[in-house]
C-alpha cells in the first residue's frame, strides 16, 4: 500500500504564487480576471440548477440555496461566492495564498456578507473531517498536478448525498488554440502562462477520476463562447471549456 500523498504533492507553488500576485485584482473586470467575470453569470446558472435539481429545490425560489452548506476551493477574491450567499447558501470559500482571501475578505465586507473565508488548504479540511452539502472546483482541477490523487484525497468533504461541481479545460488541440494561444497571447485575456495543456482534464479521465474517488458523475455540460455577442452560454460541447457535477451516495 503507497502512502496518501501530503499536501505539497497536492499544489503547485509556481500556480499559487502566480494567483497571489494578483490578489488585489480580482474584482476589476477589466483586469486579468476578466475572462471570469464574463463566465460567471454561466457557472452560476449551472452551479444553483445542478444543486436545485440535486436537493429538489425550485431555483426560481429566492433564495433557492438556503440552509446548504457550500465549500467554495479556490475561491480566488470570492467571484462565486458572494452570489451563492445571496442565493442563501452557507459558503465556506478557501484559497492557499493568504493574500487572496484578504481580498475576498475585504471585498465580502463591503457588500455585508456573512462568508467564511481561510487560507487553508482543501487537504487540511479532510483531515479535520469537514463536510459539505456541495463542494466546488471551479477552474481548478487544470492547475492540480495529480488530479486522480487529488480528487481522492478531497472527497470526504462531499457529505453522504452530496455533491461536487466542477469546471475545467479539455485536453483537446481546439482547447490549446483557443484557451491558451488564443486567450493568452493573441487576445491577452489571460496573463500568458497562465495554463498548461498537458494539465487541461478530458472528460473520460475526469470521470475515471470521480468514480476512483467514491463520487459518480451525474452530468457533463459544455461551455461556448459566442464572440460577437460577447458572451458564455452552457452547451453539449465540451472540446474546450465544461462542467461536471458527481454525487456521492447517501
Amino acid at each position: 500500500m503507497t502512502a496518501a500523498p501530503d499536501n505539497a504533492a497536492m499544489l503547485d507553488g509556481d500556480e499559487v504564487a502566480r494567483f497571489a500576485k494578483l490578489a488585489g485584482e480580482w474584482w476589476d473586470e477589466t483586469g486579468p480576471f476578466r475572462p471570469l467575470h464574463r463566465i460567471n453569470p454561466t457557472r452560476l446558472t449551472f452551479i444553483r440548477d445542478r444543486l436545485c435539481a440535486h436537493f429538489q429545490r425550485d431555483p426560481k425560489a429566492v433564495p433557492s440555496l438556503t440552509g446548504l452548506s457550500v465549500l467554495d476551493i479556490g475561491c480566488g477574491g470570492g467571484l462565486v461566492a458572494e452570489p451563492l450567499t445571496r442565493l442563501g447558501a452557507t459558503v465556506t470559500g478557501i484559497d492557499p495564498a493568504a493574500e487572496t482571501i484578504e481580498a475576498a475578505k475585504t471585498h465580502a465586507r463591503g457588500a455585508r456578507l456573512s462568508i467564511t473565508y481561510e487560507a487553508t488548504t482543501a487537504e487540511a479540511l479532510a483531515d479535520a473531517g469537514q463536510s459539505f452539502d456541495a463542494v466546488l472546483l471551479l477552474e481548478v482541477v487544470e492547475h492540480v498536478p495529480d488530479v486522480p490523487a487529488f480528487l481522492k484525497r478531497i472527497a470526504p468533504l462531499v457529505a453522504p448525498g452530496g455533491m461536487m461541481i466542477l469546471s475545467t479545460l479539455n485536453r483537446t488541440l481546439k482547447a490549446y488554440a483557443l484557451a491558451i494561444v488564443c486567450a493568452e497571447y493573441v487576445l491577452r485575456w489571460l496573463p500568458a502562462g497562465t495554463h498548461q495543456w498537458d494539465r487541461f482534464v478530458r472528460p473520460d479521465e475526469l470521470q475515471t477520476a470521480l468514480c476512483g474517488a467514491g463520487l459518480e458523475l451525474a452530468n457533463t455540460t459544455g461551455m461556448v463562447y459566442d464572440p460577437l455577442a460577447d458572451e458564455w452560454s452552457l452547451s453539449t460541447d465540451t472540446d474546450v471549456n465544461y462542467f461536471a457535477a458527481a454525487t456521492r451516495a447517501a
